[in-house]
């Protein structure tokens, strides 16, 4: 149903023309996040620039039965700002301030609109960083990474956003301004913060945060390591893993991505080899020169055909850059893709990737390998031609297929894209009705008539009956009271 005329003006008396957009053409902007095969032009878009407004704003939502989709940078790449009919998207692009920074405690207080590029950089005077760095980090939002839980390269050893942020404001659609966690190491009661961090604008709309800030490492090393094969790879990650080594960063790269890489930034990949491992070890010299020989002898013994050490600042730098660039390098190769987000234990690398590359042959498409090896957070990026008709169909079986392997191995899917619109039918495979019912009442908790991001990150269980993947008794749905989320 469109919004109504006088909702539209409440709308504008509450923030003024010029943040209320409504015109067809201006709305097309927001018609997707990062995941663009899937489009809804919005109803209207409203941009707030102050904690008061967006309360307001929701207040006004929870009145009139309006659904609310909260939106950060749009660089998610899982469908979770995906528009709803009927409903607003409320853009956080104007919220975009850094509140203060706090080099005695460590942490920084910023708006959900700050890049999280610009938090390492008004750190760094204090000899401080922001540690989750996304590859989308010049342009994504804190405020994304919070809903999605966002990690980076950086995540193997400083973990994901949700270890990384003290605090945050969250305005629940009745208004109310709730603050989750506290400048403390840790807080009384139920971990709240940890619940709404990755909770993909499903309860509350994040209006702001403390994150914790590290101190600058004294050196920083990193490792190119060149494979024969994939799998002897990802055994190499494994390897290093188990001998008790926790690298800053570890990732990796198969044939595909190294040469649309170098051809796209020319970070002085090896274009021959099967695959890289990129081997980043920090803190100080002595630990970092004797890791980064410790690291060394375990490569060469688990077949690592070229070792190379970044010789300087720039050359890290350069080694960074090209698997930071893979995405738009791979971009350039393709006529679309198709980008997964899963996980797997670290000793099934080898084993999946052989899985995935064996589907891919069969389905007829080809698949790009890139990803956060040693966490396990893989991304393959299936390539298609939406100008073909079935095409992306194609590539959604074999992403959901991909999706499944990783449950089937005793992974999730997603280590940090979230569910959002894309993931909902690997939803049901990954979870029972019963913790499907638990997460639907865990909502209501939050959000009772369904208003926030609906159809997002949570299926109904009547969805996983008709997908197949619910158990029902003579025709009755359990929890019948959830469907209409």
């Amino acid at each position: 149903m469109p919004l109504s005329a006088a909702f539209v003006q409440q709308c504008r008396v509450l923030l003024g023309n010029r943040q209320v957009i409504s015109d067809p053409e201006s709305l097309r902007v927001y018609e997707c996040d990062a995941l663009s095969a899937y489009r809804q032009v919005p109803d209207l878009v409203v941009l707030p620039d102050s904690v008061a407004q967006v309360r307001a704003l929701l207040k006004l939502c929870n009145q009139h039965s309006i659904p609310v989709v909260a939106r950060g940078a749009g660089t998610g790449l899982s469908g979770g700002a995906l528009p709803v009919s009927g409903g607003i998207v409320l853009g956080l692009s104007k919220m975009n301030r850094i509140l203060a920074v706090d080099p005695l405690n460590c942490s920084a207080t910023l708006q959900p609109g700050v890049r999280n590029l610009a938090i390492s950089a008004a750190a760094k005077p204090y000899g401080l960083y922001y540690a989750p760095d996304p590859s989308s980090q010049i342009a994504c939002s804190i405020g994304g990474n919070v809903a999605e839980n966002a990690g980076g390269v950086h995540c193997l050893k400083y973990g994901l956003t949700v270890h990384n942020v003290l605090q945050i404001k969250l305005v629940t659609l009745e208004g109310r301004l709730l603050t989750l966690g506290g400048s403390g190491l840790d807080m009384p009661g139920y971990d709240l913060l940890a619940l709404a961090i990755g909770s993909e604008g499903l309860l509350g709309v994040v209006v702001e945060i403390t994150v914790r800030l590290l101190p600058l490492q004294p050196q920083t090393q990193v490792l190119l390591a060149a494979f024969a094969s994939v799998e002897q790879a990802g055994a190499a990650v494994a390897a290093l893993i188990a001998d008790g080594l926790t690298p800053a960063g570890l990732e990796l790269m198969d044939n595909a991505a190294i040469r649309a890489t170098e051809a796209f930034v020319h970070a002085g990949y090896p274009v021959n080899a099967a695959a890289i491992l990129l081997c980043e070890l920090d803190g100080m010299p002595e630990q970092v020169a004797a890791d980064s020989q410790r690291a060394i002898g375990i490569l060469q013994h688990n077949a690592a055909v070229e070792i190379r050490t970044a010789s300087d600042e720039p050359e890290r730098r350069r080694f960074w850059a090209g698997r930071k660039s893979a995405f738009p390098a791979v971009g350039r190769i393709a006529s679309d893709y198709y980008c997964m987000d899963g996980t797997i234990p670290r000793k099934q690398l080898a084993c999946v990737l052989q899985r995935i590359s064996a589907m891919a042959e069969a389905c007829g498409l080809s698949v790009v390998n890139v990803f956060h090896a040693g966490d396990g957070n893989l991304h393959p990026l299936i390539l298609y031609d939406a100008r073909i008709r079935g095409d992306f169909e194609k590539a959604e079986v074999l992403g959901g297929q991909i999706l499944e392997l990783c449950v089937a191995v005793g992974g999730t899917i997603t280590g940090e894209h979230g569910v959002g619109h894309e993931k909902l039918a690997q939803m049901c495979v990954q979870f029972q009705a019963a913790e499907l019912a638990q997460f639907h009442r865990l909502k209501r908790a939050f959000d009772p008539f369904g208003l926030l991001n609906p159809g997002k990150a949570i299926p109904t269980l009547h969805r996983c009956a008709e997908l197949g993947h619910l158990h029902v008794h003579h025709g009755q749905l359990p929890h019948p009271e959830l469907e209409r989320f």
